[in-house]
């Protein structure tokens, strides 16, 4: 598994996470079974949400439940979850914020979250607020580290008025297929072209300008009613043609191709997996380890739909 170190720490975190939004179904020898198996293939990070589940904090229950960490691996392991978005609204309040990662430990079964997350940005947020929750969690002890997930940079520098601590994440939507933060940049300029539409005002170089590491949630999907697009041969004929050549060139397979398509970006992107299969845990995270080259990655690129000018 590849390493990188993390901006602002001087940690290292593993280039995949382990998502477990959809572990609601599965009994507590099947958690620990996923659990097991991301530790044995050297995944650092797992990441949660208030919401996964359903009903708030049903995820974080069934993970806590099925899970006691040794003192070794919690410290090896960091827990994130994530907070604001409610039943028909979002609330970044300060009194939202605290109580909720509180409900998290409690049903997790850990005394500290690695890394809280802002979910989805909250139109009605109001930074000291914000900055206030951030400072009573780290004083506390409840929270070591800070991010977002789905923000743009103005959305992040408005945070930063008030938030003092570093914002150290953005999990945002990415894959071969659903690129539009990558994109857009390669066809800027280029008035003709639906792909050079900016859709996040520079996310990316933003991000890797300040240190902000991005974690691609849904990193085999299209981003459309298609869905999956590994296998996918009437959507994305094209696409699993390369997927296939350029594994079969490397003695791997698609999933782990269409992980290394992320995590070659020297931008050190972490892939969020939200399979509950260990073995499909094993394969994709085989890609951490597997550099394409600069002639594949475009391959893939164009094979998908993009364009280049």
């Amino acid at each position: 598994m590849r390493t990188f170190p993390l901006p602002h720490t001087g940690a290292s975190v593993s280039s995949i996470v382990l998502g477990f939004m959809r572990i609601t179904d599965l009994d507590e020898s099947q958690i620990r079974r996923l659990v097991g198996t991301a530790l044995d293939v050297g995944i650092t990070v797992f990441d949660h949400a208030d919401i996964y589940g359903g009903t708030p904090h049903t995820c974080e229950k069934r993970f806590g439940d099925a899970v006691t960490l040794t003192p070794t691996q919690r410290e090896s392991v960091d827990i994130q979850s994530k907070v604001g978005i409610r039943e028909g609204w979002f609330d970044f309040s300060k009194d939202h914020i605290v109580t909720t990662v509180e409900k998290s430990l409690t049903a997790l079964g850990v005394d500290h979250l690695d890394t809280l997350l802002l979910h989805r940005p909250d139109a009605l947020v109001e930074p000291e607020d914000v900055a206030a929750a951030f400072d009573e969690l780290q004083a506390s002890g409840k929270v070591l580290n800070f991010g977002v997930s789905n923000h743009t940079p103005g959305q992040i520098e408005l945070l930063k008025t008030a938030v003092k601590q570093p914002i150290l994440f953005d999990q945002v939507q990415l894959s071969i297929v659903h690129s539009p933060a990558i994109a857009a940049g390669l066809t800027a300029n280029m008035s003709s072209e639906d792909q050079s539409i900016d859709r996040d005002n520079g996310l990316l170089d933003y991000a890797r300008g300040r240190g902000i590491t991005l974690q691609a949630w849904s990193p085999f999907q299209s981003g459309t009613a298609s869905g999956v697009f590994v296998g996918d041969r009437v959507n994305y004929p094209e696409l699993n043609t390369a997927l296939d050549e350029i594994a079969q060139s490397h003695g791997s397979t698609p999933s782990a191709i269409a992980t290394a398509w992320i995590t070659r970006h020297p931008a050190n992107i972490q892939v969020v997996l939200g399979t509950t299969n260990p073995d499909r845990v094993v394969e994709a995270a085989a890609g951490s380890d597997l550099r394409l080259t600069r002639r594949e990655w475009y391959r893939l690129f164009i094979a998908a739909g993009h364009t280049l000018p």
